[in-house]
């Protein structure tokens, strides 16, 4: 009589023997970017605040369109990028943005861009805004300065308007020295972008400077004409929290203090 075979025992259920290797790569993953996390020193809410400071600067968005200009690395916006970087980029793109509107409506010879150590500065030449020894704005930079006061809108830093003049010096009813019609024509200015513009009057502040800020000689007609000049600057972050009336401001100064 021949002797039945056991059955042999079924192999038990569970997931297959590539498994395991396939969770251990894993693992290994997971702790080498935690090693790498914990090397940086990065402030998750440092993080946040700088984003939501610079939401609208790194993006200018006007009705879901993207102004920043083609070319511009957003990438280089990470986690791991210092915060005097971030400023930087935003404010080239705000001048980018800035030097679009100034092509597009004819002054892009007539107004200087630069970056300072006090922020972009938009330098208005001599009799763009205002005739010689005048304080009453002309007509034809109106339309721009409305559509820059929109761009501005966007960018949560202060605003200081400066009026220059050159050393000729000036006695009328109206204007006793140069002091007094520098000052006009930054509130001119100031005033017209309030009124007719879109800017929160927090966010603005007028200075005249008459004849002590040249930026070239005064000896000649050249430098004269260089000297009298309006400037709108947006203030660098770091200059935020010391400009009259812009407590709220006082968040963002604490995000970037000044080095």
């Amino acid at each position: 009589m021949r002797r039945r075979k056991k059955p042999q025992a079924e192999e038990g259920g569970g997931a297959p023997r590539y498994m395991t290797t396939w969770a251990d790569m894993m693992s290994l993953l997971l702790c080498f970017f935690i090693l790498l996390y914990s090397f940086s020193s990065l402030d998750n809410q440092r993080f946040r605040e700088i984003m939501v400071a610079f939401k609208n600067m790194a993006g200018f968005l006007d009705g879901g369109t993207n102004l920043i200009p083609e070319g511009y690395n957003s990438e280089e916006l990470s986690p791991f990028a210092d915060s005097s970087q971030i400023q930087l980029q935003s404010l080239e793109a705000l001048a980018a943005v800035i030097q679009d509107l100034l092509e597009e409506e004819g002054f892009v010879d007539q107004v200087e861009l630069s970056l300072e150590d006090r922020g972009l500065v938009m330098r208005f030449k001599d009799v763009v805004l205002f005739d010689i020894g005048s304080d009453a704005l002309k007509e034809a930079p109106k339309e721009m300065l409305k559509k820059l006061s929109v761009i501005l809108e966007k960018v949560p830093l202060p605003i200081r308007i400066e009026g220059h003049t050159d050393n000729v010096p000036i006695n009328n009813a109206r204007f006793p020295s140069n002091w007094e019609l520098s000052v006009a024509r930054a509130v001119k200015v100031v005033r017209f972008l309030i009124e007719e513009g879109s800017l929160d009057s927090e966010r603005l502040s007028a200075l005249g400077y008459g004849e002590y800020r040249p930026i070239e000689s005064n000896a000649t007609p050249e430098g004269r004409n260089r000297n009298r000049r309006v400037d709108i600057i947006v203030l660098h972050p770091s200059l935020a929290g010391s400009e009259p009336g812009a407590e709220w401001l006082e968040e963002l100064s604490r995000t970037y203090p000044v080095k």
